[in-house]
């Protein structure tokens, strides 16, 4: 299993078992997502660990890893690792809002948990975090392709954008034209997240420049981000997303042409239309 920057994970889920084991302890949080092969923004630097709250740890051991600290419930326990359903809380609670989305679209889309698993979840929680486990169950997601489009939805909903994933759309002769990865259809805003793997052949790139001309043509505006700037300039993402929603949405009698031109291009979420199978790196 690789995760989102194609680096794998399983010897990273091997070394957090043997910490656990050394520490008499369980893998948790990230480093329980890479066990579970879940896909996640990165793997962690150190295996994740979590230890009772009592238990007394010596330097030169807690300097290998990340401990975390709680008194585990025999159900939040599958071997040395956190049940599925308690990982998924404890990245929902602690970590950063993107890195929450991208692993819980990821068990999701690998059907390790259901949409009412996540339901669930986000009613349950109390206490430190709660509010951030609420907030990514109710936004997750099993129709993200990636990690990479998961996160640049996240940053699009910090701004105040509402996408949603792999929407077919057709031209208002009702041929397909693509299902991008991202779609705000009151804004008629098209968010792609582009990375060189997909367009590594002159092929695919002549493709997707064919295909992102025909959505500007039937009135879209589409937004190209790279992977760089998605994990590591996110400021820029955020930045551009306010700039264009700052433009305003068309109203009156524009409003009603838009909406009219949207019945024409047959905007349509038929899940028969295959989703263009990628995961998209670097």
């Amino acid at each position: 299993m690789v995760d989102a920057r194609g680096k794998y994970a399983l010897p990273h889920a091997d070394q957090a078992i043997r910490a656990a084991h050394r520490l008499t302890g369980v893998v948790s949080h990230r480093s329980a997502v890479a066990h579970w092969g879940w896909e996640q923004k990165a793997v962690p630097s150190k295996p994740e660990i979590t230890l009772p709250k009592n238990r007394l740890v010596n330097k030169a051991n807690r300097s290998a890893v990340v401990v975390h600290r709680t008194d585990l419930s025999e159900d939040d326990v599958d071997g040395l690792v956190t049940s599925r359903r308690r990982t998924l809380v404890d990245v929902l609670r602690s970590c950063p809002f993107d890195e929450a989305v991208a692993v819980a679209d990821s068990a999701l889309r690998v059907g390790d948990l259901t949409r009412d698993d996540l339901d669930r979840i986000g009613v349950a929680a109390r206490g430190p975090g709660s509010a951030q486990v609420r907030r990514v169950a109710a936004v997750a997601t099993a129709q993200a392709a990636n990690p990479f489009e998961s996160i640049l939805r996240a940053l699009a909903i910090e701004v105040g954008l509402s996408l949603r994933p792999q929407v077919p759309i057709f031209d208002k002769r009702g041929s397909f034209i693509g299902r991008p990865d991202l779609v705000e259809i009151q804004r008629r805003l098209i968010l792609e997240a582009d990375s060189f793997e997909w367009h590594g052949s002159r092929s695919a790139l002549q493709r997707d420049a064919r295909r992102y001309n025909k959505f500007v043509i039937e009135g879209w505006t589409v937004l190209r981000f790279t992977w760089a700037d998605v994990t590591r300039r996110p400021d820029y993402v955020r930045g551009s997303l306010l700039s264009f929603a700052s433009l305003g949405t068309a109203t009156g009698t524009e409003e009603s042409a838009l909406r009219r031109r949207d019945a024409q291009l047959h905007i349509n979420e038929n899940p028969s239309v295959p989703t263009r199978a990628r995961n998209r790196s670097g």
